[in-house]
């Protein structure tokens, strides 16, 4: 993740930037889609506490966990984008905990995805070892493992700046971005490394799952076609969330191609790398879901069904005559 994977900068080593017009502009739209986005992640955990169907399920444990991680993603990430373009530079050790958490929830998500993988291949072709293996308590094991991994990939860059950074410099102001504070040459190196390894292995996992889950599909069940077409939306979305592993790449070969557009490059890559991924999520895994829309549907709408409010209403009436039965 380069400079520009965390907030999306305006500014090229401080001398490019956008005019007021675009500044606004791209401040707007990344503020509507956040706000948008936020507001159904929002409906699917109010939906999730809401009903207990959901929370005896791995699927939708590991679900929701996703949307969590993506709503403070997303947020956190869309703050940094806005004080880049308003206070252009923050104090270090604020910009730090902003970074660290924003690096933390990104590096999840790819994580998170490869574990409901896994969930999926086991509930599709290991179905009679499903129960065993897959349990609430060790969905939660393998929720604080995702976030051990994705802290022990930061872990290191800390030390390094704890180590290669003088005093003065944590006193001081920076433009809030990965590569302006863990700017060690080492902290590149091993960031490139580390992603070259979560690439290959939660695409190995995803490969490999996903096949297995194809070919399952193809001989147990009739409706092929459907479950072709969500396993296609499922690694969609996890290739536009990879993208954060080669981004740097891909900017550098854009900016090649295109010198001139070096700004707009990187906004489109904040945007498709960094929010288009939290929008596929809740559509892929809570929309398209059938259990998941038929209860999210009263909450999405801020609308709660005439039905619903009279059972809350009789229910507690009727409990006593039931009782003296």
């Amino acid at each position: 993740m380069n400079l520009s994977s965390v907030n999306g900068t305006f500014a090229v080593a401080g001398i490019q930037r956008d005019t007021f017009t675009t500044a606004v502009t791209k401040n707007v739209i990344v503020t509507v889609l956040c706000i948008s986005i936020n507001y159904i992640n929002g409906t699917l955990v109010h939906t999730f506490r809401k009903h207990q169907i959901f929370n005896s399920s791995p699927r939708y444990i590991l679900f929701i966990h996703l949307v969590i991680n993506d709503m403070m993603q997303l947020g956190l990430s869309t703050l940094l984008h806005i004080i880049s373009y308003t206070l252009y530079t923050i104090n270090v050790p604020f910009c730090l905990m902003l970074l660290i958490i924003t690096i933390l929830t990104t590096l999840n998500t790819p994580l998170n995805l490869a574990g409901m993988a896994v969930e999926c291949y086991i509930a599709v072709c290991l179905p009679l070892r499903h129960v065993q293996i897959c349990t609430v308590k060790k969905t939660y094991v393998l929720i604080g493992l995702i976030w051990a991994v994705s802290t022990l990939s930061i872990l290191p860059d800390v030390f390094i700046l704890l180590a290669t950074e003088p005093l003065h410099f944590f006193h001081s102001k920076v433009l809030c971005a990965r590569d302006n504070v863990f700017r060690s040459t080492y902290s590149l190196k091993k960031r490139d490394a580390s992603h070259i390894v979560c690439l290959v292995f939660v695409w190995f996992t995803l490969f490999y799952t996903y096949f297995r889950i194809l070919f399952a599909a193809k001989l147990a069940t009739a409706d092929f076609k459907k479950a072709r077409n969500t396993i296609l939306l499922h690694g969609f979305q996890l290739l536009l969330c990879m993208l954060l592993y080669v981004r740097p790449m891909l900017e550098e070969g854009l900016n090649f191609l295109l010198p001139k557009q070096n700004l707009a490059i990187r906004f489109a890559c904040y945007v498709i790398v960094q929010i288009l991924p939290r929008f596929v999520s809740p559509i892929v895994y809570g929309l398209r879901d059938q259990t998941f829309r038929t209860y999210v549907r009263r909450y999405l709408l801020c609308k709660v069904s005439v039905s619903n409010q009279l059972e809350n209403i009789t229910m507690p009436n009727l409990a006593p005559s039931m009782k003296l039965k």
